[in-house]
């Protein structure tokens, strides 16, 4: 499978998994964790599909399109694996993680610390969709739709 099609593989699933989510989302209180910021296209999208909802978005450096950046209070620049750990309990209702690079090695070690953070970062109930698996005891797996290929995203829930 050619880049381009692997990259629109990976965003059609993105989307699917977060129209699902945020249905259910949308009934659970506290914010949307964004690890991940990017260009800033799936905060844009979360944006739009939870209205007036707190997004706080989180990434080594900024790099979004300008209408794809949250407000200063809601951007966390520096590494990921410590900024996002000054938010642990902030009981949030979705983390979402897009933050694999393609490359087992590096994957490999964002493994290590990521499901634990994400479990503490999450309410009881709360929902977390990562690229990579997510595999920790407080972290139930969850289905995902029918058009998203297996392993290509993950969903869990805080339990």
């Amino acid at each position: 499978m050619s880049r381009l099609e692997s990259f629109i593989r990976r965003m059609t699933a993105q989307r699917d998994i977060l129209d699902l989510v945020c249905a259910e989302v949308a009934n659970i209180e506290g914010p949307v964790l964004e690890l991940g910021l990017g260009n800033g296209r799936t905060f844009h999208h979360l944006r739009e599909r939870l209205p007036g909802r707190r997004i706080v978005a989180f990434d080594r450096a900024l790099a979004a399109h300008s209408s794809s950046i949250p407000e200063a209070e809601n951007l966390v620049l520096g590494e990921i694996r410590e900024t996002a750990s000054r938010f642990i309990g902030i009981d949030a209702a979705l983390v979402h993680a897009d933050i694999g690079t393609g490359y087992e090695d590096c994957d490999a070690v964002t493994s290590t610390w990521l499901p634990d953070l994400t479990a503490r970062l999450l309410r009881v109930g709360g929902i977390a969709v990562s690229g990579t698996p997510l595999d920790h005891p407080q972290l139930q797996r969850l289905p995902t739709p029918p058009s998203v290929p297996a392993d290509r995203y993950f969903i869990c829930r805080r339990v």
